[in-house]
């Protein structure tokens, strides 16, 4: 019965070991598929990312030519007008003309700006997020051999602790067997002491009970020697067993703690960085563009700012000098000689006279008003 209860307790310990390892094992599985679900998935990202760039390059390009086909349009119907003449020799333009000719110039200048993100993302984002993306297959298939490897010498370990626990397994059990034949052997001497004077036998009985004896002595030596070898052999397979036993696991805490650490930073290495300075050059463009845009609306602004009717209305005149340069002044031309050449007024028609005068001094204010409006 107790030869059963250790030989089950036995069965259930390597039971539960092998249990514990294939545990283990199909954990380092479920890594290794993890790190390449991890690859995949950034492989995957770093496509979406491209394709986006693409398509977005395809769409600054085409939103380029449209705006610089609007441009050109209104541009080329422009290029024989007097004003765009005027532009051309002095930009000497009206107000609104030369908001015109900025607003042109600000499409122009977002279609070019806009060819630039599109040569941008095409030749120099995509190509980085490309190369993130090769140097990202790169490592996990390195990675991947540096796992195969750690794992393989892990296993190795408790392989191998297996291997000595069931050899201090074996030995303590040999151990236990010596030592209840060592125990039986002892029981059998006490017996054979306990049979008497061997005075009172006869020499037959005597010679016999004398050769029992002896038997029973060497093989009482027989068995502790055979039982102190073992004491030996399972010492020295015990402390072997405890000795792997710490070195298993220092080889656990060491992989699962350091060395998968270290295994997962393999899989990143540079994948943040590179991925930072392609997204970096995305809003460096962006943003180039944008102070590009505000700088040319704020010329424009300027131009709006400074829309000015007087200003327009002199410059219209002096550009128009023949149409509207004053006339020579009208001089008095006398009559047959007649020498008067002021207004003179008798008594009788002085009244008549001033309310001449006020009829146009009023007239002249209401000019200035409808003139001024």
């Amino acid at each position: 019965m107790s030869g059963t209860v250790k030989f089950k307790k036995e069965k259930e310990i390597l039971t539960e070991y092998e249990s514990q390892v294939k545990e283990i094992r199909s954990q380092l599985l479920e890594q290794q598929k993890c790190l390449e679900q991890q690859t995949e998935m950034r492989v995957q990202l770093l496509q979406d990312l491209q394709d986006f760039f693409r398509k977005k390059s395809e769409i600054e390009s085409e939103y380029s030519r449209n705006l610089e086909k609007l441009a050109e349009r209104f541009m080329a119907k422009t290029r024989s007008t007097k004003d765009h003449q005027q532009y051309k020799k002095d930009q000497n333009l009206l107000s609104p003309v030369n908001c015109w000719y900025l607003l042109l110039n600000q499409v122009r200048r977002e279609s070019k700006d806009h060819a630039t993100l599109s040569d941008l993302y095409l030749n120099n984002v995509i190509t980085r997020l490309s190369h993130v993306s090769e140097d990202n297959n790169r490592l996990l298939k390195k990675s991947k051999e540096i796992t195969f490897q750690l794992q393989e010498d892990l296993m190795k370990i408790l392989n191998e602790l297996y291997t000595v626990m069931k050899t201090y397994h074996m030995y303590h059990s040999e151990t236990l067997s010596s030592e209840n034949k060592l125990k039986e052997a002892e029981r059998q001497g006490e017996r054979q002491g306990r049979g008497g004077e061997v005075f009172s036998l006869r020499n037959e009985e005597r010679h016999q009970r004398r050769n029992a004896t002896r038997k029973i002595q060497k093989m009482k030596e027989k068995r502790q020697a055979k039982y102190s070898e073992n004491k030996l052999k399972v010492m020295k397979a015990r402390n072997e067993y405890l000795l792997t036993l710490e070195a298993a696991n220092a080889a656990l805490f060491k992989y699962y703690i350091q060395d998968l650490s270290h295994l997962i930073d393999c899989c990143d290495l540079g994948y943040h960085s590179s991925l930072s300075r392609a997204l970096r050059t995305y809003l460096s463009a962006e943003y180039s563009m944008e102070t590009s845009r505000h700088e040319g609306l704020d010329i424009l602004e300027g131009a709006v700012e400074s829309l000015d009717p007087r200003s327009d209305r002199q410059r219209f005149m002096e550009t128009h000098p023949t149409a509207f340069t004053p006339p020579a002044r009208f001089n008095f031309q006398p009559h047959m000689g007649d020498q008067v050449s002021q207004i003179t007024a008798m008594p009788q028609v002085q009244a008549e006279l001033l309310l001449r005068y006020q009829q146009l001094q009023s007239r002249l204010s209401t000019l200035k008003i409808e003139n001024e409006e």
